[in-house]
């Protein structure tokens, strides 16, 4: 298809999407783009925006890709490349435009406002710009703290301050905190946003008051960063125990923007009264907000999750495939995107369609499986625990052997291949108990945070 007719093309397909996204969004990123050719069913297109690829693909990739099937009929591929050159001859035109009078019409503000948004979420608020509410695959396992969550990005520090999400790790947490700066951002342009990981605060406080010269100064800038924002979110708040004087800094920048009607969100892998040396005034101020939690997603869930990601790389996935991953990473939504990424690569490397075969072949789960021994996860359960693998053996009722033993029952029959009359054989027990183990461990998941830590931090050390 020749230049001309591939413009015209373009400017149909843009027709359509102006009813779709909206205007500030649609003028600012969208309006820009450069139809570059459209071949074999692939549609090229160049931006002048060094950003716009990765926005427009997260945001409005499904809106694109309708409006190109409704004005052709038909699916079509298409591809958004950064262009230097293009990038420059587009800031002579806008140079060329400002020597203008000044009556900027309304598209152009709101385009304007966006990338001055855009501008202070990169550089500021230290945001990841593919967390967002709209990719977030809500389930069982997160209905109630995605509510709340973006109850408090609607109307941040009215209600649910500080907003405290707790769950094991891979869970979604960070997503959904991210997601809140985001939708603020965005939303509320006015609000100023910030996203820190609390080691990073941690090393910050740090350099600050190792280095010489103005240290008062400095401290009080440091301070000044964190206190003067709108909202603050604090990531992994669990690696503050022990550090006594970071604590302090906490406490007393909580105090303040709480008093001043900030919003605090927060995110750690356990309780507040979980989290060791906390002090009881900081574990007060965590605790009288909103807790929420997020628990490992369901068989549902993750197949949704795994859809969703198929969708983003515009890849076609049967559900025998993605069933397949589901039912082998159940633990967390991080380990299922990995194995998913894993997956795609390959297929795209290879350039072979991602059926089920291809799945099994890279992913290997019945080898994995077939290695693990019930005594290798034992002797893991043993090290966790601290509970020698002889007391699993022996007709010891302490708590914690009983704990240990009913684990080591559960991860053996979940991570090996072996039956329970094996397992009951390895541990010299009857097969009534580990049935018995294996459905109180299972149930217990569910309800115990500690539980499903030990868990999944066993399992993690048996996978490296």
């Amino acid at each position: 298809m020749d230049i001309l007719e591939v413009k015209k093309l373009w400017s149909e397909v843009k027709s359509e999407l102006r009813e779709t996204i909206p205007a500030h969004a649609f003028y600012s990123w969208v309006d820009a783009l450069e139809p570059a050719g459209f071949d074999d069913n692939n549609f090229s297109l160049l931006s002048v925006h060094m950003m716009a690829p990765q926005i427009v693909r997260h945001s409005y990739y499904s809106q694109i890709s309708s409006a190109f099937e409704k004005v052709l009929g038909k699916k079509v591929n298409f591809s958004i490349d950064y262009d230097a050159a293009l990038a420059e001859k587009y800031k002579k035109d806008k140079k060329k435009e400002s020597m203008r009078p000044k009556s900027l019409k309304k598209d152009d503000a709101e385009a304007s406002k966006t990338m001055d948004n855009l501008a202070q979420m990169q550089s500021f608020s230290n945001l990841n710009l593919k967390y967002k509410f709209e990719n977030f695959v809500v389930g069982e396992n997160s209905r109630f703290a995605h509510a709340v969550a973006f109850a408090v990005a609607q109307n941040p520090a009215k209600k649910y301050n500080p907003l405290f999400i707790y769950g094991a790790s891979g869970l979604g947490k960070t997503h959904l905190m991210q997601a809140i700066g985001h939708y603020i951002i965005f939303n509320k342009p006015k609000l100023k946003v910030k996203y820190i990981k609390t080691e990073e605060y941690v090393n910050e406080l740090i350099k600050n008051l190792q280095y010489g010269g103005e240290r008062n100064a400095r401290m009080d800038k440091f301070r000044q960063k964190y206190r003067n924002i709108d909202v603050l979110l604090i990531d992994d708040i669990q690696f503050l125990e022990s550090k006594t004087y970071t604590m302090e800094e906490i406490f007393h920048t909580f105090d303040s923007l709480y008093n001043n009607n900030k919003q605090i969100v927060i995110t750690s892998d356990r309780l507040p009264k979980d989290i060791p040396t906390l002090p009881d005034r900081l574990r007060t101020r965590f605790e009288m907000g909103i807790i929420v939690d997020i628990t490992p997603p369901d068989f549902e869930t993750r197949v949704a999750i795994l859809k969703n990601l198929a969708e983003l790389r515009c890849l076609e996935a049967p559900f025998e495939a993605l069933e397949y991953i589901a039912n082998n990473y159940m633990n967390n939504v991080r380990e299922l995107e990995g194995a998913f990424n894993k997956v795609s690569a390959y297929a795209d490397i290879e350039k072979k369609p991602l059926t089920l075969e291809l799945v099994k072949q890279v992913l290997n789960c019945e080898a994995e499986k077939k290695e693990l021994s019930i005594e290798t996860v034992v002797n893991a359960v043993s090290e966790y625990y601290g509970v020698p693998v002889a007391d699993f053996i022996s007709s010891s009722r302490s708590q914690k052997v009983s704990n240990a033993r009913h684990v080591a029952v559960y991860l053996a029959r979940e991570l090996t291949e072996k039956s329970f009359e094996a397992i009951a054989e390895f541990l010299r027990k009857k097969h009534p108990t580990m049935l018995y183990s294996y459905e109180k461990i299972k149930d217990e998941i569910k309800i115990n945070k500690d539980i499903e830590r030990a868990v999944n931090d066993i399992k993690n050390s048996l996978r490296n």
